[in-house]
């Protein structure tokens, strides 16, 4: 089964949706499953430095106290996932082009996952500047990629295009946030929804794989 998995390192529910899936596919160990992060930049336009965080999120939300209430919300669902946000630490809102080329680049060494788990904890729990080259290349490392090698890639362009062509795909698919899953390229769930749903949904591509075999 192929899922690919469009998503944003700068996206809190990304990070909550992404876990529920991991649990669902926990409890479906004997489903062969093919995983696949695709890049999906919710803010696209944020210059490379970013913006700073609480500013360019009041202005989202419509002001501190909404922001402050919608952010104690993903804090809520994060820690019945075992997740800890950490909004307060958050300094920039970032760009996240590169973080999704590493993501990518990482796929190569079969570590896309554990980067993309880094760079969420990296980002919501730790407050990591994740547009500052020295803090990337710092979670590069701890998800056991090569820091060098990490830093010739990205002062090149390679992948960038990539990025570019999955952020297109998203909208040839109809998505208009994320995260959003798309099981074989058939069926679609759009939201970091419950683990219960994913396994509705595993089960029954499952079901379509075994009759139509």
């Amino acid at each position: 089964m192929r899922i690919e998995v469009f998503a944003d390192i700068a996206c809190p529910w990304c990070y909550i949706g992404e876990k529920r899936l991991e649990q669902a596919l926990q409890q479906r160990p004997g489903l062969e499953v093919e995983l696949e992060w695709k890049p999906f930049q919710l803010q696209p336009g944020i210059p490379p430095g970013g913006y700073p965080w609480e500013e360019f999120m009041a202005r989202k939300f419509g002001g501190l106290e909404r922001m402050r209430s919608a952010f104690e919300q993903v804090a809520r669902a994060g820690r019945a996932e075992g997740l800890e946000f950490n909004f307060d630490r958050v300094a920039r809102a970032i760009n996240t082009a590169d973080g999704h080329r590493l993501i990518l680049w990482a796929a190569r060494a079969g570590r896309q996952w554990p980067l993309a788990e880094a760079l969420f904890r990296a980002y919501f729990t730790d407050g990591k500047n994740l547009n500052d080259p020295g803090d990337l290349l710092e979670v590069v490392a701890s998800a056991g990629l090569d820091r060098e090698a990490a830093r010739e890639f990205l002062a090149g362009g390679e992948l960038r295009d990539a990025v570019e062509e999955s952020q297109r795909l998203a909208g040839r698919f109809g998505v208009q946030g994320v995260p959003f899953f798309v099981f074989d390229r058939k069926y679609a769930l759009s939201g970091a929804q419950p683990v219960e749903v994913f396994l509705q949904v595993l089960d029954h591509v499952a079901h379509e794989q075994v009759t139509a075999s």
